[in-house]
C-alpha cells in the first residue's frame, strides 16, 4: 500500500516552514522577500521531484499533488 499523497498545498507549506527554519525569519524583509520565494519555490520542486521519484516496495510512487 502506498502512503498517502501529499498535494501541491502541503509540499509548498513544508518548504515554507522548511525555508523560515533554516533561514531563522517567518517572513522575510522586503528587500530578502524574492529570494526567501525563490528558496520556497526550489524547495517545493525538489519535494515535488523526489515524492514522484521514489518507489515504495518496488512500486513507483504516484506523483504528488
Amino acid at each position: 500500500m502506498l502512503p498517502e499523497e501529499a498535494t501541491d498545498e502541503e509540499v509548498r507549506a513544508a518548504a515554507l516552514q522548511y525555508v523560515r527554519k533554516v533561514s531563522g525569519f517567518r517572513a522575510p524583509a522586503a528587500h530578502n522577500k524574492e529570494v526567501f520565494d525563490r528558496a520556497v519555490d526550489a524547495v517545493a520542486a525538489a519535494t515535488a521531484e523526489l515524492l514522484a521519484d521514489l518507489e515504495v516496495r518496488g512500486t513507483p510512487a504516484r506523483r504528488a499533488g
